[in-house]
């Protein structure tokens, strides 16, 4: 474990993200002033990392070494400036002490993307932003490269949504086969929720009748049922819940449809026939990898064999827009192993592919994986990440949405690969944040964005059982967010 002190609080997530991205292996502890006095005893004489703020500066320790930071706030022009020179200045020590730097730089934020959109919207020169991103937050060529080629696909493909008088619509289905080793999403093993999947369906369908109310004046761009793994539901409550759906909000508008089948174990051709008879335009079927050991290993029921016949079915059931989704870090895979996985998928020819790094959460049970076998059995390199990216290019796909996410394999970051024509929409829109999402079911945030900018959130409980207990609570909070639309 590492233990850092501060001497001020409102740093403490800037610091921890750092100090974890530069020591992964390792767990990391902040002591505040605001600490408890019996965790501060505890660890007071653990301390590896000791900042002290002031004024003008602040003094760090780091295993006993010193480093001086001064700010001189005559040249900064905007609020935040001492935060973010503190951060610039605290990567570039770290950089110093480990002797390594991060593809990143000292951005810590899931959405670097929004910076080059940001300064795009503003006329900058494109090579402008490429030195903006290498410059102040120390991210490497490639990376700033990268978020402005996808910043401006982004900018093109969401030339058509109606921001302001538009809308998304989320609805979230919590059941899965199995939990995945890596997962920290709120999701129930569906073998034994079975006797509740009709109560949610029914407090869904209630939630979705008060919402389409409210939204019904708006334009509906795009809709995505995700979860958990909607495939879960049987055919039968699979067309109720698409029925209800498509009787209660106007779909003449909609731009996309997605519903995320994902595990290859859920799919069914009955299932299938029934997504495309309520013309769902686009479908996930996810393998993560084709690496049948590395699928025992992290509890993925499904065969690769499975995952191919899924894929199969989808095509012979119409689907003309298939994503897969890989995950590279996964426990004991070499950069062989990803090249494989690539070279299979590439086989299929899907419509797109999202390749993300594996995020170690604290919720999942790789946590506790990684404490028995070591965390160097996560290897997720620049090699594996451009074998990916390789085999995207020769699918013809082109990067069109980013993110990132705390504790990644690597200090990566999650692509979106597509064809022309294929990007998802709903993808971009749920990163750059500039429509509202009306989000529905257990574990859903809702978020309204409004014309100056700002962003409000309306979250529904995570636990199904309280979900179904509280749905007018749910529905009142969401009426309340949702007032004046």
């Amino acid at each position: 474990m590492l233990v850092v002190e501060l001497n001020k609080e409102n740093f403490e997530y800037d610091v921890n993200s750092l100090v974890k991205a530069f020591y992964p292996e390792e767990q990391v502890k902040i002591l505040i002033p605001e600490s408890r006095e019996d965790t501060r005893v505890k660890l007071q004489e653990q301390v590896n990392i000791r900042a002290d703020f002031y004024e003008d500066g602040a003094d760090v320790f780091i295993d006993g070494a010193f480093y001086r930071w001064s700010f001189d706030e005559r040249t900064q022009e905007r609020e935040g400036a001492y935060k973010d020179s503190f951060k610039r200045f605290f990567y570039r020590t770290l950089c110093q002490v480990t002797g390594k730097s991060l593809p990143w730089g000292n951005l810590i934020g899931i959405r670097p993307v929004k910076i080059a959109s940001g300064l795009l919207g503003q006329g900058v020169d494109e090579q402008e932003i490429v030195e903006h991103y290498m410059n102040r937050h120390f991210v490497s060529r490639e990376k700033a490269r990268l978020s402005v080629d996808i910043a401006k696909r982004e900018r093109r493909i969401l030339s058509q949504v109606h921001y302001q008088e538009g809308y998304s619509l989320y609805v979230g289905i919590p059941f899965c086969p199995t939990t995945c080793l890596y997962c920290s999403f709120t999701s129930y093993p569906i073998g034994s929720c079975r006797k509740k999947v009709d109560a949610y369906l029914d407090c869904l369908i209630k939630e979705m009748e008060h919402a389409a109310a409210q939204c019904g004046h708006r334009i509906l761009d795009s809709v995505y049922i995700g979860g958990g793994t909607p495939t879960t539901l049987d055919p039968g409550q699979l067309d109720r819940l698409l029925t209800s759906l498509k009787n209660l909000f106007d779909f003449s508008p909609v731009k996309e449809f997605t519903v995320e089948a994902g595990r290859a174990d859920s799919i069914t051709e009955e299932k299938l026939k029934c997504l495309y008879s309520h013309d769902v335009t686009r479908i996930s079927v996810n393998p993560q990898t084709m690496k049948q050991q590395t699928l025992d290993i992290i509890g993925r029921k499904a065969s690769v064999a499975q995952v191919e016949e899924a894929y199969a079915l989808a095509r012979q059931a119409g689907f003309d827009n298939i994503n897969m989704d890989l995950i590279l870090g996964l426990p004991g895979e070499t950069e062989e192993d990803v090249r494989r996985t690539i070279d299979r998928v590439t086989e299929l020819a899907p419509d797109s592919l999202t390749v993300h790094s594996l995020a170690v959460k604290r919720a999942s049970r790789l946590s506790s994986w990684i404490q028995e076998n070591g965390v160097s059995m996560l290897r997720n390199t620049d090699e594996t990440m451009r074998i990916a990216a390789e085999g995207a290019g020769r699918l013809g796909m082109k990067p069109y949405y980013l993110y990132r996410q705390k504790n990644m394999s690597g200090n990566f970051e999650n692509v979106g690969y597509a064809k022309e024509g294929k990007f998802g929409l709903y993808n971009i829109l749920i990163m750059e944040e500039k429509q509202t999402i009306v989000a529905l079911g257990a574990g859903s945030i809702t978020k309204r964005v409004y014309p100056d900018g700002r962003i409000e959130r309306s979250e529904n409980v995570k636990d199904v059982a309280l979900y179904i207990e509280k749905i007018d609570e749910m529905i009142e909070r969401k009426r309340k967010l949702l007032t004046d639309f």
